[in-house]
């Protein structure tokens, strides 16, 4: 499958502005994830930023970036721009990865690929166990509800913020990279939210609410996402810990 890996990142945030450019051991936020997802070896790796200080440093490593309207929604509408900028290469597979995911291990861009081997899946998602009893009940922590794994790959049946499904012997915690087919991921942006989106909060719903399907790859481990000054330090310790 030829795949493309499109990282979206904006210099707006609310909890932790310009945390992109956020320094870790001497390197911007964005310039690890671009070295995580270029050590995958999936395919090529691009940056979609609303900002020209995140492009700048892009650039300056050697990477690609292309710059998108800051007024887009959301992430994943920030993949499908870029994608569209660049003249809609042919690709089998885009996946957008988090820019605020430093120590994103490359073998999960690897891992999320393996779904698709089924041609029915039109999206594919990462999810790992639920070890912390505490993270069951945290509305922070969203749950995905699935089949039982068949070698550690499940169908996707919904997604929540709530303890489900009731009785579980095993909860998921859902990691929020996603891999589309270019005219699944079309079809999603030029839908409105539906309810269910709205209510819980998660667009991956509107996936399901339109009829595709979502598999999930059962991975063993939960990469760090930077989304305060406390996750920061945490990543600049753990980046100190590699040096």
């Amino acid at each position: 499958m030829k795949t493309l890996v499109v990282i979206p990142a904006r210099l707006d945030s609310t909890r932790l502005p310009q945390k992109a450019l956020a320094d870790i051991c001497g390197k911007p936020m964005i310039q690890w994830v671009l070295s995580q997802a270029i050590q995958a070896e999936v395919g090529d790796v691009i940056v979609a930023t609303c900002g020209n200080e995140i492009a700048d440093v892009i650039e300056k490593a050697g990477g690609c970036a292309i710059l998108t309207d800051p007024a887009l929604p959301s992430g994943t509408d920030r993949v499908w721009a870029a994608y569209v900028a660049l003249g809609k290469p042919k690709v089998d597979i885009i996946i957008g990865l988090q820019g605020d995911l430093p120590f994103f291990k490359p073998s999960l861009l690897q891992e999320i690929l393996k779904p698709f081997q089924n041609p029915d899946v039109d999206v594919a998602t990462l999810a790992t166990p639920i070890i912390e009893l505490s993270e069951v009940t945290n509305p922070n922590v969203v749950k995905v509800v699935m089949d039982q794994p068949q070698d550690n790959i499940a169908r996707a049946i919904y997604f929540s913020r709530a303890a489900v499904p009731v009785n579980a012997l095993t909860h998921y915690h859902h990691i929020g990279v996603y891999a589309y087919r270019p005219e699944v991921l079309e079809q999603f942006v030029n839908h409105p939210p539906c309810y269910l989106e709205q209510t819980e909060r998660l667009e991956q719903l509107r996936f399901l609410q339109q009829g595709f399907r979502i598999d999930v790859a059962v991975v063993d481990s939960i990469p760090i996402s930077v989304d305060t000054l406390s996750d920061l330090e945490r990543v600049r310790a753990a980046a100190l810990k590699h040096l």
